[in-house]
């Protein structure tokens, strides 16, 4: 789905990335986690396109992205970000139909309307389609936003790829379960989501790959159970934790503190 070899990235002669591997196949929830600092959201943009090293190129579907129509490529890959407009004069309907532009030149079809919908549906703000989106609260906002990469990729096209940064910012305990259950099941669909997660109890429980970086570098990446060691998560974060067993799901179970 998605190769990088030897990724590095350097703002201001200061190294944020070192030679980072990456091979992420189709139908995998991939999560990247790691303190503040780690680069998270720098490989995240490096794999979306967003930034390149200009020597390693990345592989999306076996192309490198300059390979890409233009126009195919809106079709195929959406992000997430953390920064988003927050004062955009627009109702919240209106602001999720931004998803669909790739799909309409003046005028959106019955389909774009039914994805729009569909998407209001699955991120619980179809009852806020008419308001204004200046009047929402921040979660609401980042809800809206999911709603549109969301509908971004309502398409026929196989093994789609959504990138998320930081997804759950300013959102409750429903809607933090609320949406990563909707990548989920993006996912089970035969697509590919890469998310970036500070909450590692949540990552534990969705993902199907865990990327662990510590400065810039892939400190160990794996399965959650592999990865989420109190070894692991001690040394990365600089902070005793022990390991037990959810006794709802069986994943692992990470509790902070002494």
């Amino acid at each position: 789905m998605i190769v990088a070899h030897k990724i590095s990235y350097a703002q201001k002669n200061i190294a944020i990335l070192h030679n980072i591997d990456v091979d992420i196949t189709h139908g995998e929830l991939v999560v990247i986690i790691g303190p503040n600092g780690a680069g998270k959201s720098t490989l995240l943009s490096m794999l979306a396109n967003e930034m390149n090293d200009k020597e390693e190129p990345i592989f999306f579907k076996k192309k490198t992205f300059d390979q890409w129509d233009a126009h195919q490529l809106p079709l195929h890959k959406a992000k997430f970000s953390q920064q988003y407009n927050h004062d955009i004069p627009l109702t919240v309907e209106e602001v999720v139909l931004m998803g669909r532009y790739p799909y309409f030149d003046s005028v959106p079809s019955k389909e774009d309307t039914t994805a729009v919908e569909k998407a209001m549906v699955e991120t619980d703000v179809l009852s806020l389609a008419k308001r204004n989106y200046t009047t929402l609260s921040g979660g609401e906002k980042q809800r809206v936003h999911l709603a549109r990469v969301l509908t971004q990729l309502h398409n026929e096209v196989a093994q789609k790829l959504l990138f998320l940064d930081e997804p759950l910012n300013n959102l409750d305990v429903l809607h933090q379960h609320t949406v990563m259950q909707s990548i989920r099941t993006f996912v089970q669909k035969g697509n590919t989501a890469v998310v970036v997660l500070h909450d590692l109890n949540l990552a534990a429980q969705f993902a199907t790959h865990i990327i662990m970086m510590k400065k810039g570098r892939v400190f160990c990446q794996g399965k959650p159970s592999d990865v989420f060691t109190g070894e692991n998560i001690s040394q990365v974060y600089n902070f005793p934790c022990t390991i037990c067993t959810n006794p709802i799901n069986q994943h692992p179970l990470i509790l902070f503190g002494t």
